[in-house]
């Protein structure tokens, strides 16, 4: 429910900052959600394109019938799906040379269903299932940001800053939940042989200082980056692809590093630690993906130093 709450959240932070959905389409959003919560998501993945920003097009179409559109595709890890009020579905239009958009899809029409395929290893309650569009009708003005394909997959720099930090926020989330568990377990857990809590022996207090430690470090680093990002430092929202590799490798480890500290009460489903494990390896599928920001880092440092003036030559044994 955190994922797909976020994506929400996401999606009207999105509207606040430079609009794109069609008035209407959004007072009706508004209307429903006055009576409840109406969760929203965003509709990329495919099963052959993957990942939009990666490149290519969607082989979702949108095809122009009169007032409306009609939709027909099959997206996939489409996290909600059976709760999701709305639906933003990334699709290209049949024209001759095709644009492509975010179509605003009203759940529970007539050609749109969900397939139940989630079956991961993590976020197992968040149902990233399967959905099928077939002639789905779309009024013809409910669209976002119909444009001629770029090389964005259809994002913006401060967009990204937001899904990169709030999702390593949200893991962070993760790793403090099994912290929080795990010095409880210390404090509770009294060997025999001991005769004392676990949690006053200097080795396992350590070890909780380092995943402390870490947590901490990588939760600042998102807190700034996320303030100087929305006060509009461009600087600051580049920078959240590398954040979100700290942050999410920081939860990852603390996590990892609990499960090892205690052994099998770690990993035993009596125990929340196992879950909070296989729920924060999740975070390295979302968007940007740790080898894409590397890449994107690697070669913007080279290329820095490549402008500057050449370095000294290092001088060889026996010059």
């Amino acid at each position: 429910m955190a994922l797909v709450t976020a994506m929400t959240l996401f999606t009207h932070a999105a509207q606040a900052r430079h609009g794109g959905w069609p008035p209407q389409a959004y007072q009706r959003l508004l209307a429903a959600s006055a009576a409840g919560p109406v969760l929203v998501n965003a509709l990329r993945v495919e099963p052959d394109l993957g990942s939009p920003v990666r490149g290519g097009l969607p082989a979702t179409v949108a095809r122009q019938r009169g007032d409306h559109w009609e939709l027909t595709g099959h997206k996939i890890f489409s996290t909600g799906a059976e709760a999701l009020g709305w639906m933003l579905v990334w699709a290209r239009t049949d024209e001759p040379e095709p644009r492509v958009g975010s179509f605003l899809v009203r759940s529970g029409g007539r050609g749109l269903s969900v397939l139940p395929t989630w079956n991961h290893l993590g976020l197992r309650a968040s149902r990233s299932d399967d959905v099928l569009l077939d002639a789905v009708r779309v009024p013809l003005g409910d669209v976002v940001g119909l444009a001629a394909p770029g090389t964005d997959g259809g994002r913006d720099a401060i967009g990204g800053a937001w899904n990169a930090l709030g999702l390593t926020a949200l893991y962070l989330g993760v790793a403090r939940a099994a912290q929080h568990w795990l010095t409880g377990f210390l404090h509770q857990r009294t060997p025999t042989a001991l005769g004392a809590p676990l949690a006053t022996l200097p080795r396992f207090q350590t070890a909780v200082g380092e995943i402390d430690t870490a947590l901490t470090g990588a939760e600042r680093l998102v807190d700034a980056l996320a303030l100087a990002a929305d006060a509009g430092d461009a600087a600051a929202a580049e920078d959240a692809g590398g954040a979100k590799v700290i942050g999410t490798r920081a939860a990852i480890g603390a996590v990892e590093q609990a499960v090892a500290l205690i052994g099998n009460h770690g990993l035993t489903n009596d125990n929340p630690l196992q879950r909070h494990l296989r729920d924060v390896l999740c975070s390295r599928v979302h968007t940007p993906q740790d080898d894409m920001v590397l890449l994107a880092a690697g070669r913007a440092a080279l290329a820095r130093r490549s402008t500057a003036s050449a370095p000294t030559p290092i001088p060889t044994e026996g010059n």
